[in-house]
């Protein structure tokens, strides 16, 4: 069992980021009520191996994919904030639009992505290390201090996040049982057509993956992340 919380927030860099590294605990989250919300960083519009496509339409595929995952695993909305695609830099306005996510919906818990380059290339893309970085930064201290961005008062007034779970698949703090959720998070991924068009081969790689975090602590299938716990 994982803690439950009331809130979640899930912030990533790209549509289906969120259902690779964390659909099944999103699916967990959702199955012990909380209500969960996404932000999408940037528009994905870069991800395409087909000569044909172009960066506009590529963008509203994305979108629509995002939103079909998401009603998969019952997410309750999905923000997006539109940076372009592989060009995310760590600037202020970025990370004020982040912090208006997150005093907007005042989350008790925060997913997103870990800020460090591992070995994993995938995991580790410039946008998710980028993204990673500017969410820990919001929730502490940007979101918590009245003083940063005093624009964003009185709409957006401040809030303090009670946890961080990184998505992690090297040596996590916190290994989360997906066995009953698996089957929603793979067909979460399956509505990110234009990025999967091997299916079976994708769905064989993320239960192998999913086998291999869980194993260890006698689970099916997990997901791993490192957790950060702020003080009240």
């Amino acid at each position: 069992m994982i803690e439950r919380f009331e809130r979640v927030l899930v912030v990533v860099a790209h549509p289906d980021d969120a259902e690779f590294g964390a659909g099944g605990t999103v699916a967990k989250l959702v199955k012990q009520g909380a209500t969960v919300v996404y932000v999408v960083v940037t528009n994905g519009n870069k991800g395409s191996s087909d000569p044909t496509m172009t960066s506009e339409r590529l963008a509203r595929i994305r979108e629509a994919e995002q939103r079909d995952a998401a009603r998969t695993l019952g997410v309750a909305e999905v923000e997006f904030l539109g940076y372009e695609d592989g060009e995310l830099e760590d600037t202020r306005a970025l990370r004020r639009d982040i912090t208006r996510q997150i005093r907007k919906w005042r989350p008790d818990l925060v997913i997103t992505h870990n800020p460090h380059r591992t070995y994993n290339l995938y995991a580790s893309h410039r946008d998710h290390r980028i993204t990673g970085g500017a969410v820990l930064d919001c929730v502490y201290p940007l979101a918590r201090d009245h003083l940063a961005f005093p624009e964003l008062l009185p709409e957006y007034p401040p809030h303090k996040v009670r946890q961080v779970y990184v998505m992690q698949w090297e040596q996590p703090q916190l290994v989360v049982d997906i066995s009953d959720t698996l089957g929603l998070k793979l067909a979460a991924l399956a509505c990110h057509r234009s990025q999967v068009a091997d299916f079976p081969d994708v769905e064989a790689r993320v239960r192998e993956r999913a086998a291999a975090l869980g194993r260890p602590h006698g689970y099916a299938y997990a997901e791993a992340f490192d957790r950060i716990v702020l003080p009240r």
